[in-house]
């Protein structure tokens, strides 16, 4: 699953290189494995055909071989690179792929020596929080003049900068995961009194209908509950509460001033402390296996665990109801989560990068049924940064009846944020502050240690000016 995949690693790095590996989260259920050339008449028109996308045909001489790495997902994911991946090869002579599936656990020390041996692979996968610093490294090189406008032109606009430093783009996104969603049981709303069709809007309605569903055997609401998980989970409430997270954007000091993050940590203590939550979570946030087992009424978690659910818990699907996380005040146009997600990109030392930008043009940017079909194999469990991928998704018989999928799409990822790339230990030292309020730290003083934590840790790593994003 990619989120548990992410998260772990991300607790181990504060590199966003080796973030690479990192960063987003798990779709579909029981599927083992963890998951996610230049023809102008094809770039210049993202909906057009497959085999349009691919290159010209070389005039003589051997075709040029590309490498491609690619982190192993679900099975249904290397399936279709594989799949997919045969067509580019078939479609034309001018350009051989060769792809690698590299499982997650490996991909940190294999991308390494190869990097210092100089044979990195010419493509490979990247998650967005890693892009800028590579591009700062050199590590990635810039697309703009190896692949056509229109294909940005493409993307959503708040999908652009999960790939771009200034002005230019350095990788071509695949797909994006909502770090938070709603997920509650009508059936258990129904018993306790509640519409089932009005889940809460805001943190206060939310912690009075978990009060009002926990009864013997069924807890109201879970969500993360360490701080390992809350670091990254918690970034879109984040976002909610202050309109910021807790560090300036130069990354010189922290910035926990503004008091909606004091009201962020007490609705984490409010809900823990009120008996709503288990005491020890029953599993890890992004697991929804007690909410299938329904020892859960309303559950806070990505946007990958409805493929859990369809997967293994068939009987209770047509109970499950799904809705964006509340908001502090109401406002459902307001950011409360996250996007994770991967994107491809050619190396900076690739010696064919026209080459191995026109692969990634055919898998990522051309004919959009070639990422719908992946979309279709994940059970819409994860979203398109495209605009013609979700207009072919409207025509399409299986995806245009998921409401789900339709919810998630208009009235989430919309507002959604990057995930954030500084240091881990920043996510960490707040996570931290709502962990101990939720175990009964005084809100103010757990506060103040995070802010004291952030404040060394910046001063000991000299990270203030270092953003990526700003230089």
């Amino acid at each position: 699953m990619q989120a548990q995949t992410k998260k772990s690693l991300a607790v181990l790095v504060t590199a966003p290189m080796i973030l690479s590996l990192a960063l987003t989260a798990c779709g579909g259920g029981s599927n083992n494995g963890s998951n996610a050339g230049p023809s102008q008449s094809a770039a210049s028109s993202p909906s057009g055909s497959a085999s349009a996308s691919a290159p010209a045909n070389a005039p003589s001489g051997e075709p040029v071989t590309i490498e491609v790495w690619a982190n192993k997902f679900e099975d249904t994911t290397s399936e279709w690179f594989k799949k997919w991946t045969d067509e580019f090869n078939k479609s034309q002579s001018n350009v051989k792929v060769n792809l690698t599936i590299v499982p997650g656990d490996a991909w940190a020390q294999k991308m390494k020596a190869a990097q210092a041996a100089g044979k990195a692979p010419d493509v490979w996968t990247i998650s967005y929080n890693g892009v800028a610093n590579s591009a700062k490294l050199g590590e990635i090189q810039a697309l703009n003049d190896l692949m056509d406008q229109t294909v940005f032109d493409d993307l959503y606009d708040n999908m652009k900068d999960f790939v771009a430093v200034g002005d230019k783009y350095y990788a071509y996104p695949w797909l994006v995961e909502p770090s938070t969603v709603l997920y509650y049981r009508k059936d258990m709303f129904q018993e306790a009194g509640l519409d089932p069709e009005k889940p809460p809007a805001t943190w206060d309605e939310l912690l009075a209908d978990a009060e009002a569903l926990t009864k013997k055997g069924v807890f109201g609401f879970s969500t993360a509950q360490t701080a390992a998980e809350i670091g990254w989970s918690s970034w879109g409430l984040q976002y909610n509460a202050a309109g910021h997270l807790p560090i300036t954007d130069d990354w010189s000091k922290a910035d926990l001033a503004d008091e909606g993050f004091k009201k962020l940590v007490s609705f984490y203590q409010q809900a823990y402390q009120s008996g709503s939550m288990p005491k020890q979570a029953l599993a890890g946030y992004t697991d929804a296996k007690p909410f299938g087992e329904g020892k859960i009424a309303m559950m806070a978690n990505g946007s990958w665990a409805i493929g859990q659910i369809r997967n293994d818990y068939k009987d209770i699907v047509d109970k499950v109801g799904v809705a964006p996380m509340p908001t502090i005040d109401g406002n459902p146009n307001n950011t409360t989560a996250t996007l994770g997600g991967w994107s491809l990109a050619v190396d900076g030392k690739s010696k064919h990068p026209k080459e191995a930008a026109s692969y990634i043009q055919y898998l990522l940017a051309g004919d959009p049924n070639v990422v719908l079909d992946y979309f279709r194999g994940a059970q819409f469990s994860k979203f398109t940064p495209r605009k013609s991928v979700d207009e072919a998704m409207a025509s399409d018989p299986e995806a245009s009846k998921d409401a789900v999928r339709a919810m998630i799409a208009e009235k989430i990822v919309p507002y959604s944020k990057p995930e954030p790339i500084y240091p881990w230990d920043i996510s960490l030292a707040f996570a931290t502050a709502i962990e101990s309020a939720m175990k009964g730290t005084d809100v103010d003083k757990a506060l103040d240690k995070a802010e004291k934590d952030i404040n060394d840790f910046i001063t000991k790593n000299k990270t203030a000016g270092t953003n990526p994003k700003m230089q």
